[in-house]
């Protein structure tokens, strides 16, 4: 039976893909560079690549929020200030919140009969104005964002630092919920607990990488809890 449930935030819960669109598009065009479909492209593929970059701890979140934009001012020949940029993203970003279909009213459900433990690696200042937005702190015993925590998702420094949080913490009895193979699949291998795979598109599972249990959407996850 499963008691303690760690969701991941975005594109779990929350709508990430269409809250980092707005976000973007305002931020480019701030800094001189149009977002065109071509260069959303780009940023996509460059950020994904940085984030890859810290899950492996060969960069640090400082880093990743920069860099991602350094190298694309670089490839489409803009001169402006990838740190500043990198500030007014994160501030664009933390504005609003987008709920996926269902996730609101699933948390709602789920922190009824479950302890609910938030884990994200975002960042701190913006998933806190986000979960402030969508009024998400109201479910979850505790929130672990990797920046306050000290480690990254997926490695198992985060889960350790997290489980010992918890009084009475059972691994035996505990669920990792999320959307990233490499950062919740993966951290839940790691750290020894059941996971389960939010995978909308039904991508393929990466070698190495292990699923115990796998859904397209979040609401779907309680009546598979009930089965567990």
């Amino acid at each position: 039976m499963i008691e303690f449930l760690f969701l991941d935030l975005d594109d779990t819960i929350l709508d990430f893909h269409k809250a980092e669109r707005i976000a973007i598009n305002k931020t480019l065009g701030e800094f001189g560079l149009e977002p065109t479909e071509d260069v959303l492209g780009r940023y996509h593929l460059i950020n994904k690549a940085h984030w890859e970059m810290l899950e492996r701890g060969e960069l640090t979140r400082a880093e990743v929020q920069w860099k991602r934009f350094d190298v694309l001012f670089r490839e489409f020949g803009v001169v402006a200030d990838p740190h500043e940029c990198a500030v007014r993203y994160m501030q664009n970003l933390s504005v609003g919140h987008y709920f996926l279909p269902g996730a609101e009213e699933t948390v709602a459900y789920l922190s009824q009969k479950y302890r609910l433990f938030l884990a994200s690696n975002g960042n701190a200042s913006v998933q806190k104005g986000r979960m402030t937005s969508a009024n998400l702190y109201r479910f979850f015993d505790q929130v672990f964002v990797s920046e306050e925590i000290g480690h990254n998702k997926p490695s198992k420094a985060y889960f350790d630092a997290a489980f010992a949080r918890i009084p009475g913490f059972d691994p035996e009895k505990a669920l990792m919920v999320g959307d990233s193979l490499t950062s919740d699949i993966k951290g839940g291998n790691n750290a020894g607990i059941r996971t389960c795979w939010v995978n909308p598109g039904h991508a393929p599972v990466k070698p190495g990488i292990h699923v115990d249990f796998e859904i397209e959407a979040l609401h779907q996850l309680p009546a598979l809890l009930e089965k567990l």
